[in-house]
């Protein structure tokens, strides 16, 4: 296979693992955005024959960005973002292990009818993981997952999700990983690379399920971003909306592949996406360019076109926040101090509802530099400057975030 496309600056323990993963695909990038994941780097592209590998897609998978332009303007919600601010965080779901608590919560999507759950293997299991995906559907967890709004630089105002398949892609992951390495569903594997023959029983199933997890994702974002939406007193007019933690089936160089995105975007020509900065940054609506220019075309299939999905950890969790005792006793201390991350979003004048400092905007490189590293493969169409910042509080921990 050619070398893999890199895009950005990297540190050697990211390039290890985007080399290690390029040694059994067809074909790798990785995308300015780029740090260590479990055995394949976040931000990291690679595109198999006939296979697919569980922790290449990930442990939460199908999560993603969906953004929704209104037909609201800032002034109309100028003077009440602290109460929607509030009205978000008690009527959507963050935390872990959570239900919907909403009286509208679509426990009744078709999804949970489809003949894919038949490739959960026991019945007891399949009900138990059923029940829980009913349950946690529209629920944003924690970490890194959020709901935002914002206002373009026309003064229009849009919602913005980030978050996944909850428990039920976690559980999917799992079982898979554990079933690869011969052993039982439920029981616990080693994260190392398992890749699957998509044309063989075990293989089959993890896809069905794993395009299962997809729909589930998908139907969970909306659902939480017309619900906010629908909050504010406005309209939908453009929906915006893509997984980054995937596996497609995908034409590159003439030849059918299963492309896995692990962070990173779908970016062809034309098609758009939305990708966040952190809580205290821009984020932005792009597009894979559209450009004729033969070497931008080039550069953009040498990156399977495929963009970044965020800003990019610089710094690890336990990093930020340190360490500490249940109890509440430091072990180590974090190089960020709520004194610090408070102080960021009150100058960029956003309302903050919970948020750890494992999130807080130091933790990011920042996104128009980023951005500028992914060269002419996309364009930027609208910069959004965030109001309101919904996440989990600070002490949640959620097994399920990206």
């Amino acid at each position: 296979m050619a070398s893999p496309q890199i895009f950005g600056q990297h540190e050697q323990n990211t390039l290890n693992q985007l080399h290690d993963v390029a040694s059994r695909a067809e074909r790798a990038a990785l995308m300015a955005d780029g740090h260590v994941g479990y055995v394949m780097p976040i931000g990291g592209v690679a595109a198999y024959r006939n296979q697919v590998s569980v922790v290449g897609v990930g442990f939460d998978i199908a999560c993603g960005n969906a953004a929704i332009r209104t037909d609201l303007m800032r002034a109309d919600i100028a003077d009440r973002l602290g109460e929607l601010a509030d009205e978000i965080q008690h009527s959507i779901s963050f935390g872990v292990g959570l239900k919907n608590r909403s009286g509208d919560a679509p426990t009744d999507d078709p999804l949970f009818t489809e003949d894919a759950w038949e490739a959960v293997p026991g019945k007891t299991e399949r009900e138990q993981l059923r029940s829980k995906a009913r349950g946690q559907l529209g629920t944003v967890g924690s970490g890194n997952h959020y709901v935002d709004v914002f206002a373009d630089e026309g003064d229009r105002i849009w919602v913005g999700v980030h978050f996944g398949s909850r428990g039920f892609g976690f559980g999917v992951a799992h079982g898979f990983l554990a079933l690869s390495q011969n052993l039982k569903w439920g029981e616990r594997a080693p994260e190392r690379e398992e890749l699957l023959d998509v044309r063989k029983p075990l293989g089959d199933a993890y896809w069905q399920l794993m395009t299962l997890a997809g729909r589930y994702a998908y139907a969970g974002r909306e659902w939480v971003a017309r619900k906010v939406v629908e909050m504010l007193g406005g309209r939908e007019l453009e929906l915006v909306h893509n997984h980054h933690n995937f596996a497609w089936i995908e034409e590159h160089g003439g030849e059918k592949l299963y492309v896995i995105r692990k962070g990173a975007t779908p970016a062809f020509p034309g098609q758009k996406g939305f990708v966040g900065g952190s809580m205290g940054d821009d984020a932005v609506i792009v597009q894979g360019t559209t450009s004729r220019d033969a070497s931008v075309r080039d550069l953009q299939a040498r990156a399977m076109f495929s963009t970044i999905h965020g800003a990019g950890r610089v710094m690890s969790r336990t990093q930020a926040a340190g360490k500490r005792t249940r109890s509440g006793k430091v072990l180590r201390p974090g190089a960020v101090s709520r004194e610090m991350m408070h102080d960021w979003v009150r100058e960029k004048g956003v309302v903050l509802r919970g948020g750890g400092l494992d999130e807080s905007p130091h933790v990011y490189r920042r996104l128009p530099k980023v951005l500028a590293a992914q060269g002419p493969t996309i364009e930027v169409l609208h910069t959004l400057r965030p109001l309101i910042v919904v996440m989990a509080g600070a002490d949640e921990f959620d097994p399920y975030k990206d």
